[in-house]
């Protein structure tokens, strides 16, 4: 942002960008993809419209930002060292009140916003998926899962388990008790972890 573009009292740049963000964010968990609009996030981050739209051409693009920057925009290619490590950070998301309402929330979304599920997965989705089937396909080759596994097929089952318990379990869960409860689904799947993982 230029000196000219700047207005007494509006904030800076960097203080813009986080402002617009945690507007968009507040909104989204508040209120809704749908409700949600440039305009609201401009009012409510004390910035112009014009402002949000050089950084966020589309609603999408912002919302897929807030959630990122929410998260402390992890890396596009996360290093997981093995499923303990999977499990441990899956639980921790699972265990955040405030998590499971914007991951609700983006749910929810799916349906009227379907270009939003296609932008992330085309910027980050893939990517990390990608990391993730990588460690389920190193654990199978140790002997941790049955060797008739297929990788995709238990990231879906995993997938959709930490859905089910999103609509399903109190949001006053703790992280050992959402680790349990996927443990138990890998474990279904035949996972057996070595003893340097247990």
């Amino acid at each position: 942002m230029s000196t000219a573009d700047r207005t007494p009292g509006r904030p800076r740049s960097m203080e813009a960008d986080a402002a617009i963000l945690q507007a968009a964010l507040d909104l989204l968990i508040e209120r809704g993809a749908e409700a949600t609009s440039i305009e609201q996030v401009a009012r409510q981050a004390g910035v112009t419209r014009a402002t949000v739209y050089r950084r966020f051409p589309t609603k999408s693009e912002l919302l897929i930002a807030a959630v990122e920057a929410s998260y402390g925009n992890p890396s596009a290619t996360p290093e997981i060292r093995d499923v303990e490590h999977l499990l441990s950070g899956w639980a921790s998301v699972l265990a955040a009140p405030r998590q499971r309402r914007l991951l609700r929330r983006l749910y929810g979304a799916f349906e009227d916003f379907p270009e939003i599920a296609r932008a992330y997965q085309d910027q980050l989705g893939r990517q990390r998926s990608d990391v993730r089937l990588e460690v389920l396909e190193r654990a199978r080759k140790r002997g941790e899962l049955p060797e008739s596994t297929e990788p995709e097929i238990l990231l879906d089952m995993l997938t959709g388990a930490a859905w089910q318990h999103l609509v399903t379990r109190p949001d006053t869960c703790t992280p050992a008790e959402a680790e349990q409860y996927l443990r138990a689904v890998l474990r279904q799947a035949g996972y057996r972890p070595t003893e340097k993982e247990q």
